[in-house]
């Protein structure tokens, strides 16, 4: 067994410090450690999109990463957006377009689609597609999801949507 180590990091603007096992996944950390059940693990092979969370300012796959590698880092996770209210419009517009339906991708999904709109808030219907690509979803078909991101982006550039 290997030897536990200690991790300091701020998690949704909170400090944390703990001891964990060099193993653990950081989305397994955040699940069991902290109870932050947003942050699903679905495939454990980075794949599918549901462990996805910000390692400083950048989406990463919690499956694949290592709690210690997150060790005085910064880690925002889907609740921590949710309470900021940076994604307020975002998660409307996916309950609006009935792109949030079994709720199992959706962290993961708007973690990614939120990276996307800050990155280029004007994305087109295709590079919504290519950078979703990522995160798998077996309820919507995708064009509920697409349909939801095209109107924030739509609705914070001030057109109609």
């Amino acid at each position: 067994m290997d030897k536990a180590v200690q991790v300091s990091m701020s998690v949704n603007s909170e400090a944390v410090n703990r001891t964990v096992e060099p193993r653990q996944s950081l989305a397994d950390f955040i699940r069991n450690e902290l109870e932050l059940t947003g942050t699903h693990v679905g495939c454990e092979h980075g794949v599918c999109g549901a462990c996805t969370v910000r390692l400083d300012g950048q989406i990463v796959r919690g499956c694949l990463t290592l709690a210690v590698q997150a060790d005085g880092c910064t880690v925002e996770t889907i609740e921590g957006l949710t309470e900021s209210g940076e994604i307020a419009d975002l998660q409307n517009a996916f309950v609006t377009r009935n792109a949030a339906q079994c709720g199992f991708c959706t962290p993961g999904m708007l973690l990614t689609a939120a990276e996307l709109l800050a990155a280029d808030p004007g994305a087109s219907r295709e590079e919504i597609r290519k950078h979703i690509s990522g995160n798998y979803c077996r309820c919507t078909g995708y064009q509920a999801v697409v349909d939801a991101i095209e109107s924030t982006a739509r609705n914070r550039l001030g057109e109609a949507s």
